[in-house]
């Protein structure tokens, strides 16, 4: 027995992608618990064990998928749980754990520092603690400011239109700034964000904070160290995260206002300003927040395909969103190009990218791809949803999940398409969100990595391609 169990702790601390794995399945589990309980139910409510742990997995991937309403189905407890699970989401749990353990005074080994670089997704092991220092110390700054932000405009409707009380415009300030800055998209209203679609000052902030979270704390550190250090120089990475970012938010904001500007039952009858204000508003949302301000349900097919290509990319390495990342779409339209015009390594801005970075860029997309195909495919067989109706509404729904964005087809309300799900179906979409968050590369090196290197090398074989 003792040999057992030795054996399967070499073999899950053996990967740190294993590790990361594992520490996320642990507090998906945690939350469920939680949740679950009767305190976390508002009264009169029940949540059951299956709803409780597709709402932990959605914010612990800070997805913000749900089947059961935050506003009305969770208590103040249940509700204080999902937004203590979001954050930790965001951060990462590995974060957090080292956090705690420069807290109690303990020096992390070279196996806790793997384990972080991989939740991190960052490139070298230097400075690692100090890197996750600032990384606390920037979110729970750029976190406070939205809230004090978002609680003076909730403030307003509390004293004004006596929508709430001032007590609910602090709490609706603080669990909306940390919910958009770490991407989550959950929401205490139940029609999401959709009776603010024409409020600039939420549409802003919320969209300030979601890129801020999405875009990726390597870049912060890049950025300080330019304009703060002489001589340093922006990275590769740097560049090619901004430049896409920007491209993304551009062209999503102007083909969603140019698919909706003339239908009645989401834009159509809005004003200019309004329509400019919703397209950009869900242009960014899309890249893996989800908050939405327009029933999704009632989108044309062109505007549901291209929000689903945005969530598919998603944001950015080292940030709070999911998705492909900005860096791994940005690769392949590089390495596209650079094969099209003859030439044979891929680059960008004088510096060339790693032909095992192009690999892994295909890889990713891939396998991201084979999964939300293997999804769909077991949702539409499972759930016996027509073909022709429901095709791209469980698509849309598969690829949120994925990209841990939240935005769904739901009719109307904040409730997900997958509230009509039955329990294998919901099962399906948790362990999506999962694969989403950390990544597909990293969940398949958890499952199929092995220690043992091969020592064959065989010959060189052609194989016509194309």
């Amino acid at each position: 027995m003792n040999q057992l169990i030795s054996r399967l702790a070499r073999f899950i601390m053996g990967s740190p992608a294993r590790v990361l794995v594992l520490g996320f399945s642990a507090m998906i589990t945690l939350g469920t618990c939680l949740l679950a309980l009767p305190i976390a139910a508002a009264p009169g409510h029940s949540i059951g064990i299956v709803n409780a742990f597709f709402t932990s997995t959605s914010a612990v991937c800070v997805t913000g998928l749900v089947v059961k309403d935050p506003a009305t189905d969770f208590s103040l407890f249940g509700q204080w749980v999902i937004l203590l699970l979001i954050q930790i989401g965001g951060f990462g749990y590995m974060t957090m754990a080292t956090i705690m353990a420069l807290l109690l005074g303990r020096q992390l080994s070279l196996k806790d520092r793997l384990v972080l670089r991989e939740a991190l997704n960052v490139l070298s092991m230097e400075g690692l603690v100090r890197f996750t220092r600032n990384l606390i110390g920037i979110s729970l700054l750029v976190e406070t400011m939205g809230a004090l932000l978002l609680t003076l405009r909730f403030a307003l409707d509390a004293v004004f239109l006596s929508k709430h009380s001032l007590l609910d415009a602090i709490y609706f300030g603080i669990f909306h700034s940390v919910s958009a800055f770490n991407n989550a998209g959950f929401s205490l209203f139940s029609e999401n964000l959709i009776p603010y679609r024409s409020d600039l000052v939420v549409n802003l902030v919320i969209t300030t904070l979601i890129i801020l979270g999405g875009i990726g704390f390597i870049v912060y550190s890049d950025l300080y160290r330019r304009y703060h250090g002489e001589g340093h120089q922006l990275s590769l990475h740097t560049k090619l995260v901004v430049t896409v970012t920007i491209s993304l938010i551009v062209a999503g904001t102007a083909l969603f206002f140019f698919s909706e500007f003339q239908h009645p039952e989401t834009i159509g009858k809005l004003s200019l300003s309004e329509q400019l204000l919703v397209s950009y508003f869900h242009s960014v949302s899309a890249r893996t927040a989800g908050f939405n301000t327009v029933d999704l349900s009632k989108l044309s097919t062109v505007a549901l395909y291209l929000l689903m290509l945005l969530m598919f990319i998603g944001a950015s390495p080292g940030g709070t969103g999911g998705g492909i990342k900005t860096t791994t779409f940005g690769t392949i339209v590089i390495d596209l190009w650079t094969t099209l015009r003859g030439q044979v390594e891929a680059g960008a801005y004088h510096r060339r990218i790693a032909a095992a970075n192009v690999a892994k860029a295909y890889l990713i997309t891939a396998i991201a791809f084979i999964w939300l195909t293997v999804a769909s495919f077991l949702l539409l067989g499972v759930e016996h949803l027509e073909t022709d109706k429901y095709f791209l509404r469980v698509l849309f729904e598969v690829t949120s999940a994925l990209g841990t964005v939240g935005l769904s087809t739901g009719d109307g309300g904040i409730l997900s398409f997958a509230a009509l799900f039955n329990s294998f179906g919901k099962l399906v979409i948790a362990v999506t969100m999962l694969v989403g968050r950390v990544g597909p590369l990293t969940l398949g090196a958890a499952v199929l990595q092995s220690q043992e290197k091969s020592r064959v090398r065989y010959p060189e074989g052609e194989v016509l391609i194309g």
